[in-house]
């Protein structure tokens, strides 16, 4: 069994994918690749206000990463674990509707 930091860590990581409308920027990400906060609010009906604070707590627990051009900041997932993790989230959803 792994140790208790590595089961605390797998714990907030599902935490931090188990808000809806959060998952709902995540796919957005996942979909479009990087975006600014305009555009994932409009693509993940969500407000710009939730959609900021949502990915506050998605750079916060290294999902998302930013990068800023100008004025305008775009944000994109941090890797390819963040894509496999939900994948295999999907998939198992997909299997345990009948």
């Amino acid at each position: 069994m792994p140790a208790g930091a590595t089961i605390q860590g797998v714990a907030a990581a599902f935490g931090v994918l188990a808000d809806p409308a959060r998952l709902r920027v995540v796919l957005t990400l996942l979909e479009a690749g990087e975006l600014c906060v305009c555009d994932i609010a409009a693509a993940a009906d969500v407000s710009e206000t939730s959609a900021s604070q949502h990915l506050r707590v998605l750079r916060s627990s290294n999902a998302v990463r930013k990068r800023r051009d100008g004025r305008v900041v775009y944000y994109s997932l941090a890797d390819g674990h963040v894509r496999l993790l939900i994948d295999v989230a999907l998939e198992h959803s997909r299997h345990a509707t009948p």
